[in-house]
Formats: structure tokens, C-alpha cells, sequence
């Protein structure tokens, strides 16, 4: 008998009247707007302007969540697309069913787009967001606590997650809360990409491939313990081999970037916190302006000297012999460059 486990909801909806509140959904939700928030104040503190990030995330986040979905539809399809389902069902993305590969990737396609039509340069925008991402996880996979799914082994551990529903093939019991573990995982990552960058000034996409290998690291540990339906390859689950794939690849780049371009950024956003825009040019303009009063008082005071010195206009056409002799030539010309002056 348990002394403890963490019990699962009776129901992953929650309702607020009339209103349902899925509990898989509510988690991606407030994932997406931790991981804008976070992004922004790195975004920020590198040198770009506010809203920059969220405005960018309106393109990645609808890619990506549909990225996750293909993704998990294409390598699960018999959940969806064998005898007796619905494949309508591949549509109900908030019964769960979220791939992070190709959420990330085509989330990715998306942040590219957003960041082409701003001028902005993909790896330092993804920099600045990889430590959001991992959070956003940890709290997304809450989610299939919600809906009782993708648990690990059966144990006693007092940590374990009790499963009460037969549905899907599922088997009422205690398990390992992989859902929890990677959770976990997910907030040690963000933690190391966060002292990462302010310790080494990763730039140029580095800590976001910092991040995307941290991830996988712990994946791979963590999806060798579930018991879920999942195709299988020379003895290790699919993701377990893409998890390994992605990895390589993302270490690869770290060692890569850090040799052809080394250093951050040092501009991320054209025009942030130099002036640029409407009230640059209206200062620009109020400039050209007082330099062209300052160039037509120049002329008039220069046209008023050169009429003092040779007509001396105020006074009587004869000089006054009392006033002594004439000056020199080279006196009048350094009297008249002082006024100039």
C-alpha cells in the first residue's frame, strides 16, 4: 500500500460557468506568456526595444503549435488514422498530443519570418527567448498531468502519480511522473542558459543551442522511462534517437559558431536606442533649420561689416579728422573676422 503519490485530477477540465477551461490548454497558455515576458526583459537589457518580442511571438507561436502537432500526428498517427479511430480526432489539440521537435522548428520558420519583416537577426532574437522556452515547457507539461498521460514505470516511490483512468489503454496504478521530472529538468536548463550567458556572453545563437542540448540531455533519460505507445528503433524509442540527433547537431553548432564568429551581437535591433525614427528626423530637420538661420545670420552679419568697413554707413560721408588716421588694411581684415567669428 502508498503511503503517498501525487494524485491526478479527477477531470482535465476545469469550468468557470458555462466556459471550459482545458488544463493541457491553460498550460501552453500561460507557458507562451512566461517565456514573452522573460524574452522581453532579455531583449531589452541586450539593446532592443520593448514588444519587439511579443510582436515576433504572434508569428512563432501559431508555427509552432502546429509544428507540434504534425509532429505528433505523423508519429502517432495510428492513435489517429488506424481501425476504429477518428481522425478528426488529430484536430483536438487540447486532449494533448504536442511534438517539441516540431514545435520548435516550425516555430522557428515562424520567429524567421517575424524577424526578416523587422530587420532582425534570427539567432540573437532566439538568444534571447531560449531561456523562456524551457520555462514555457516546464509549466506545459503540466499538462499531461491533466490528462493523466505520458507517465513512466510502475513504482511506490512517494513521489509517484496515481492513474485513474482505463481509457486509451491506460492501467490504474502509481508511476513515475515523467510529466514532472522533465519539469524539473526544463527550469535547471533555463537556470544553466541564463548563468551561461552572463558568464561566457554567448551570442549568435549560442545559447539557444545551449538550450536546445541541455533539453535534449535530459530527454533522452527521461523517455527511456515511459511506457506510452511509441514506434521503436533498434531497441530505443523514436524520440530518444531524435533526441541524441539533436543534440549532436546542437553542440556541433556551438563549437562551430564560437570559432567563425565569436563575441555577441553587438546592435540586435536596427535603429533601438540611437535615435532613429519620427523624432530623430524632427530633430534633424529643427537642426537644418537652425543651421540654415545661423548661415543667413552669418551672411548678414558679414554683409553689415563689409558695409561698416567700407562706406561706414550711420556716419557722415567725410570722416572726422579728429578720429585719427585710417587703420591698417590688416587690422580691418582681423576686426572684421572677430565679428564673423
Amino acid at each position: 500500500m502508498e503511503l503517498a503519490y501525487i494524485p491526478s485530477p479527477s477531470s482535465g477540465v476545469l469550468y468557470l460557468g458555462p466556459v471550459p477551461l482545458r488544463g493541457y490548454a491553460f498550460c501552453i497558455i500561460i507557458g507562451v506568456f512566461v517565456a514573452v515576458w522573460l524574452g522581453n526583459k532579455r531583449w531589452i537589457a541586450r539593446g532592443g526595444r520593448a514588444g519587439t518580442v511579443a510582436d515576433i511571438a504572434v508569428w512563432a507561436v501559431p508555427f509552432g503549435l502546429v509544428g507540434g502537432r504534425l509532429y505528433h500526428v505523423i508519429t502517432d498517427y495510428q492513435l489517429y488514422f488506424s481501425e476504429g479511430r477518428d481522425w478528426v480526432d488529430a484536430f483536438k489539440i487540447w486532449e494533448g498530443g504536442l511534438g517539441i521537435w516540431g514545435a520548435i522548428a516550425l516555430g522557428a520558420l515562424g520567429a524567421w519570418i517575424g524577424c526578416r519583416r523587422r530587420g532582425i537577426p534570427l539567432p540573437a532574437y532566439a538568444d534571447a527567448i531560449a531561456p523562456g522556452i524551457a520555462i514555457a515547457q516546464a509549466i506545459g507539461r503540466w499538462g499531461n498531468w491533466f490528462n493523466q498521460e505520458l507517465y513512466g514505470r510502475a513504482t511506490d516511490l512517494p513521489w509517484a502519480v496515481e492513474i485513474t483512468s482505463s481509457a486509451d489503454g491506460r492501467m490504474p496504478g502509481t508511476y513515475h511522473p515523467t510529466f514532472l521530472y522533465e519539469s524539473l529538468w526544463c527550469i535547471g536548463v533555463a537556470l544553466l542558459v541564463i548563468w551561461a550567458d552572463r558568464r561566457f556572453t554567448l551570442g549568435h545563437g549560442r545559447a539557444f543551442a545551449l538550450y536546445v542540448a541541455g533539453y535534449c540531455a535530459g530527454r533522452f533519460w527521461i523517455e527511456y522511462m515511459r511506457v506510452d505507445e511509441a514506434h521503436h528503433i533498434l531497441g530505443l524509442r523514436l524520440n530518444n534517437w531524435t533526441a541524441v540527433l539533436v543534440f549532436l547537431l546542437a553542440v556541433l553548432y556551438i563549437v562551430l559558431s564560437a570559432r567563425k564568429r565569436p563575441g555577441r551581437e553587438a546592435v540586435v535591433e536596427p535603429g533601438a536606442g540611437d535615435g532613429e525614427g519620427p523624432a530623430a528626423d524632427v530633430g534633424q530637420t529643427d537642426g537644418d533649420a537652425a543651421g540654415k538661420d545661423a548661415s543667413a545670420e552669418d551672411a548678414t552679419t558679414e554683409d553689415a561689416t563689409d558695409t561698416d568697413d567700407a562706406g561706414k554707413p550711420g556716419k557722415s560721408e567725410k570722416p572726422d579728422e579728429s578720429e585719427g588716421p585710417a587703420e591698417p588694411e590688416e587690422s580691418k581684415d582681423g576686426a572684421g573676422s572677430a565679428k564673423k567669428a
